[in-house]
């Protein structure tokens, strides 16, 4: 066997098991990675699959998130419709509909520990509060018909969380939250239950497809198969060249328990620039990253001091005013966008896909785009 580290000393049992051709290996164990070998195992009884993670735990967005069963806010969408065909923009969200849906079958509510508390979009402007109202009406009748949920948005007005400097709130009633930790730990026993081996720590320097299968060459070996799918996301062009994907790092803290929380569900300012929940007593926050643009579009792992300085003054100014508060952790993850937000499920050679850029709604579309790449790699 030929591999990249001389030093290596693997034995008879482990060249049998690891080194072998397999049917289908998978780059990335995301969301999107374990769901896409999961449905094409759900497919292919028989067939020997393997899923390769460069980190002891993936960097992406998976569980690096906020943890947002959402398709979408009022404001966002209004913006994707500006910027994008309507049809696109309609197709993508009913993936995340779906997808959502069919990771609750594959899970259950109590396997990703689903709550459907609602999500609510703060407006700080009567303008922007106006501008969402008047397209209600539309993005309604679009989600009837795309999704078959009626009265999806409203005004909200019952009370404002104990929020200041906000003029207003729309509902989405469709909208949960979900434990993306339990939700990965369940999708890695469900697949590994399947018969699905997952590596970890084994980073792929390169991806050749020769035609009849590919070799994927690490440090700690060359893996071979007959197909090959590339599920890193923001990550993708490490490895492939794909136009129109570049990473976004998400900025994200969470506080301390906090007594007497008001807050309950998801949360959504800024066209989805910024969102924030409670988990049980303790509230997350994330965002931020389109004050500096530019600057996020890394795959390097770290802090922003100008985001998480901003992050801060939100909480105490509008989200916690009058509430004392500690912040216990802050981390970063790397999410996959472009200028549109529908994920690119594409063929790059003969033998090897890619099912990437998620656009920051990988939770929700993820298990959709792995039942489309078990379809693709099936016919």
């Amino acid at each position: 066997m030929s591999i990249l580290n001389k030093n290596i000393n693997y034995s008879y049992w482990e060249l049998k098991q690891y080194f072998t051709e397999f049917d289908l290996i998978v780059v990335g164990a995301g969301i999107v990675g374990l769901s896409s070998a999961i449905s094409y195992k759900n497919k292919n009884k028989k067939a020997k699959i393997l899923i390769l993670e460069r980190g002891l735990l993936p960097n992406g967005a998976s569980t690096k998130n906020a943890g947002f069963a959402c398709f979408g806010s009022s404001s966002e969408l209004i913006d994707d419709l500006s910027k994008n065909n309507s049809e696109t923009v309609w197709e993508t969200v009913l993936m995340r509909w779906q997808g959502l849906q069919i990771l609750r079958k594959r899970l259950g509510d109590k396997g990703i520990d689903l709550n459907l508390w609602g999500g609510y979009e703060l407006f700080d402007s009567k303008e922007n509060k106006i501008k969402s109202l008047e397209k209600i009406q539309d993005l309604n009748k679009e989600i009837y018909q795309y999704l078959g949920l009626k009265n999806c948005f409203s005004e909200y007005t019952k009370n404002n969380f104990g929020f200041k400097n906000t003029k207003g709130i729309i509902l989405n009633k469709y909208e949960g939250q979900i434990d993306t930790g339990l939700m990965m730990q369940n999708l890695l026993l469900l697949a590994q239950k399947k018969g699905i081996t997952v590596l970890n720590n084994i980073e792929i320097k390169a991806i050749n497809d020769l035609g009849g299968k590919v070799e994927l060459k690490s440090i700690n070996g060359v893996f071979k198969a007959k197909k090959v799918v590339v599920a890193t996301n923001g990550f993708a062009n490490e490895l492939l060249k794909i136009n129109n994907i570049k990473p976004a790092r998400a900025q994200v803290l969470i506080t301390k328990t906090i007594s007497q929380l008001k807050i309950k569900g998801t949360f959504h300012y800024q066209e989805g620039y910024y969102y924030f929940r409670n988990i049980k007593n303790r509230l997350l926050f994330g965002g931020g990253r389109n004050i500096n643009f530019k600057k996020e579009e890394t795959t390097e792992i770290g802090m922003n001091l100008k985001i998480q300085n901003h992050l801060d003054y939100l909480l105490k100014t509008m989200i916690l005013p009058n509430t004392a508060f500690e912040i216990e952790h802050r981390w970063s993850g790397i999410m996959g966008v472009g200028s549109e937000k529908k994920p690119i499920i594409k063929p790059i050679s003969n033998n090897v896909i890619a099912a990437v850029r998620m656009g920051g709604m990988g939770i929700a579309i993820g298990s959709k785009v792995g039942e489309i790449v078990a379809k693709i790699l099936k016919d």
